[in-house]
């Protein structure tokens, strides 16, 4: 049975309960954000569905973005949950042509939890700001009874000005070349294989990481950019959906092009996964216009961050809303957004 509410378009079930499908990034959370809090939040804003806010303060044109944090665990090869907060909120900002500038930081801690680790991930906190050239400017701190959260969450609050007009998903079109700056799935193999104990041969370590650096040196290319967009939850198959959706176009990927480290393969292949679903941190797809490709491509090999950038797809008038993934053996198939859960407490 439904109940109706006029703030959603499409009702919920009366005994609909969230699962951890709805923070997956995939079909659930969409679901989530344009039936439930889009309708009932609904602005100019909001309703873009970018990585953040744009909008002009005074004399300035600012970004403003917000992100929660429950990676578990908390420390993974590459990476913890302190860098973590950092980097996402950076990135988002980044992803708006941005320069991020300063992060406001919460915590909530479960009572019992070791103020050890809590040193350290606040160490870790401060390097990664250092790295991202960001000052943490006001926070806050809440303790809960002992089993109320798992350890520890954060939040972070992101402000950057912008420095790039016109980045957004609305502004992709027909004709320009999807660029991404290296390989994927590292950070969702790394977080699985630390919580799940796996024994792999090699080592994966999380690609966690601030692109502001890449992200100008695309930007200072002379390269129309469209889009930026960092594939983390739901990885790229989410990404490229929702900017299938957003701009109304048909998005083609090669499969021959998008680079994938063995290691994640290999793992991929045991635990059953697709590459293309498996979350990142410090990979973000760049939309360019057609006779660009070469000098952003040029510009982001330039940077330590982009030293495996390169041309992975195309945008066409060709099945509009849609992502399909030209293949190895020259298939073709959809390449659809995750239906449920696949990697929770990714981020």
């Amino acid at each position: 049975m439904a109940e109706f509410n006029p703030l959603c378009p499409t009702p919920f079930s009366t005994d609909a309960k969230i699962t951890l499908a709805h923070g997956s990034g995939g079909i659930p959370s969409a679901e989530l954000v344009s039936k439930l809090f889009v309708p009932a939040l609904k602005n100019k804003y909001l309703e873009l569905l970018h990585d953040g806010a744009v909008f002009e303060l005074g004399n300035s044109r600012l970004a403003f973005t917000t992100d929660s944090f429950v990676v578990k665990p908390i420390f993974f090869p590459g990476g913890d949950i302190g860098s973590l907060s950092v980097h996402g909120t950076v990135n988002d900002l980044a992803m708006c042509g941005a320069r991020p500038l300063m992060l406001s930081l919460s915590f909530i801690i479960e009572e019992g939890f070791l103020m050890a680790d809590l040193a350290r991930i606040v160490k870790s906190i401060s390097n990664a700001c250092k790295d991202a050239d960001v000052m943490v400017v006001t926070g806050d701190t809440k303790v809960v009874e002992k089993g109320s959260a798992d350890g520890i969450f954060i939040n972070t609050t992101g402000v950057g000005t912008v420095e790039y007009e016109g980045i957004s998903p609305k502004a992709v079109r027909s004709g320009d070349n999807i660029i991404l700056n290296g390989a994927i799935g590292l950070h969702g193999i790394a977080v699985m294989v630390a919580r799940e104990g796996l024994n792999l041969e090699t080592n994966v370590e999380s690609d966690s990481a601030p692109l502001w650096g890449p992200v100008e040196k695309v930007l200072k290319s002379g390269a129309e950019v469209h889009c930026l967009r960092d594939a983390t939850r739901g990885g790229l198959s989410s990404v490229l959906n929702e900017i299938a959706s957003a701009a109304n176009v048909g998005i083609e990927i090669w499969e021959d092009s998008i680079p994938v480290p063995e290691p994640v393969r290999g793992a991929c292949e045991i635990l059953g996964l697709d590459p293309l679903y498996i979350a990142n941190e410090g990979r973000f797809l760049s939309f360019v216009a057609s006779g660009g490709e070469d000098r952003a491509v040029d510009a982001l090999r330039s940077h330590p961050l982009g030293r495996d950038a390169r041309k992975i797809g195309r945008v066409t008038n060709d099945h509009k809303g849609s992502v399909v993934l030209r293949t190895n053996i020259g298939g073709r198939r959809v390449v659809l957004m995750a239906s449920g859960e696949l990697l929770p407490r990714i981020c």
